[in-house]
């Protein structure tokens, strides 16, 4: 008899989403289906504003990650004046990027995503969460969260507060950085690195312990896209898009503010989230993955030594092929921690970035201006439509998680057809397929409005639509 479970809402997440699996008559799973069921509506309500104000409004989409909204929307209003950003400002803009990267990508290991890693997706799930781990390894879990404040430290002293900075504006920053700023900053840089480098050995540890999960964990092939240098390293504040394609073979590589020639979006009746594809290969076969594993696939380098040194025993996994399982996500992301820790001290040990020049103020110039970012979740695309007062009259986002969207559906799929059994649902079948999400860490709420730990209810239903079974959690 024909089953749909019911997984929802699906956590340790930002935002909210479910999940749908459904059974065939031999309770075998038939198919999974991602949900995002919820709706915001940024780009509508924008309109009308002035364009200045942008930067300050969009980063209200997320308390994850708003730095990366501020900054993606900082780069199109400067397009708007057609400034020229003075090189201190750009480096400051980065740094405060790079706090961005650690404080979240750190959280995002040892606190989200880690307790289904270091604890087991079959943990009770009472145990299975931060508190768990600190309970099982506390000087690590300090040490995690130590990562996180000193990122959040970053963007304190830059942009005045940890969460929704004030600091980018069209044309530069409003602010310089002070030398007790920059000595306090450099002083505890080492020790970062060190612990990032720290946890990145315990995550080579699980996935050499855990080999057979990470070769059938959501393991299928896209192409992948990222932000790279001249020399197609690996950059995540400013940089042409490379795509590559399933075998990591160049596709192109383009101006990302030229992006509505290359990416189109789908969309689907059973979710709220677009789904963008490469228009080149149409759908679905320009479906592509970002972030940190979409990233270093795409990249052919990285632009420090530690995070080099590190990106080139990723690359012997698969003797330089692209890497295609999910679990790696968490790998790639704590490389893509150690080179923003990197990146970093380089800013900070740059004379400009003590400079006050750091305004090109100007008027409106230009009827539109688009910006770009690789957020600690893929690549991010602002673009604004002004009118000659500098008025909004369209906006246009393509959030980092909505690149990913078709990867997570993939994942969600493929890991409930590999791990549950139908006759015998257990709550750690059901995980793992959270767990498939989760490695994306993406943002489906872009905003902090959620309190308290989120519950799970899991409903069976036969094929009239009756209640056959309920679970319950939290």
């Amino acid at each position: 008899m024909a089953q749909k479970i019911m997984i929802e809402p699906v956590t340790r997440i930002e935002g909210h989403a479910k999940v749908g699996v459904y059974l065939d008559d031999q309770g075998q799973v038939e198919k999974a289906v991602f949900h995002v069921n919820e709706f915001r509506g940024f780009e509508k309500f924008c309109e009308g504003r002035m364009f200045f104000e942008m930067p300050l409004i969009t980063e209200r989409i997320c308390g994850i990650c708003p730095v990366s909204h501020h900054l993606a929307s900082a780069k199109a209003c400067d397009e708007i004046v057609g400034a020229e950003v003075p090189r201190p400002a750009s480096l400051l803009r980065e740094l405060m990027h790079m706090g961005q990267i650690i404080q979240s990508h750190s959280m995002h290991v040892f606190e989200l995503g880690g307790p289904d890693l270091l604890l087991g997706f079959d943990c009770d799930p009472k145990v299975r969460n931060v508190v768990g781990l600190y309970g099982a390894n506390p000087e690590l879990t300090v040490k995690a969260i130590g990562l996180r404040k000193y990122g959040q430290d970053i963007i304190a002293r830059l942009g005045g507060r940890r969460v929704h900075p004030n600091f980018a504006v069209p044309g530069g920053v409003n602010k310089a950085l002070s030398v007790t700023d920059r000595d306090a900053l450099l002083g505890g840089i080492d020790g970062i690195i060190a612990d990032i480098r720290l946890g990145l050995g315990i995550i080579k540890g699980w996935m050499a312990a855990n080999l057979d999960d990470l070769n059938k964990f959501g393991v299928f092939s896209t192409n992948y896209l990222g932000m790279v240098d001249e020399n197609n390293a690996l950059q995540l504040y400013d940089g042409h898009i490379r795509i590559v394609d399933k075998q990591r073979e160049f596709i192109n590589r383009f101006d990302g503010r030229q992006y509505l020639d290359y990416i189109a979006e789908r969309v689907e009746p059973w979710t709220y989230l677009k789904f963008p594809f490469y228009k080149d290969l149409g759908w679905p076969d320009g479906v592509y993955r970002v972030g940190p594993l979409g990233r270093l696939n795409a990249a052919e380098r990285m632009a420090t030594p530690l995070a080099q040194a590190e990106y080139e025993i990723f690359q012997q996994v698969r003797g330089g092929q692209v890497i295609e399982g999910t679990l790696y996500y968490h790998y790639a992301r704590m490389i893509e921690d150690l080179y923003a820790a990197e990146r970093a001290q380089e800013i900070l040990l740059d004379p400009d970035v003590l400079s006050t020049d750091i305004q090109d103020n100007r008027p409106v110039t230009n009827a539109e201006g688009v910006g770009v970012i690789e957020a600690p979740r893929g690549t991010l695309w602002h673009h604004y439509w002004v009118d000659e007062n500098g008025q909004l009259e369209k906006v246009n986002l393509i959030v980092a998680t909505g690149n990913n969207n078709w990867a997570m559906s993939k994942a969600v799929d493929s890991v409930a057809k590999t791990y549950v059994d139908g006759k015998n649902v257990t709550e750690g079948q059901l995980n793992r397929i959270e767990a498939a999400i989760r490695a994306y860490d993406p943002c489906l709420s872009c905003s902090t409005h959620a309190l308290g730990q989120m519950p799970l209810e899991v409903v069976v239903y036969d094929a009239e639509g009756d209640e056959v079974n309920r679970v319950m959690r939290g």
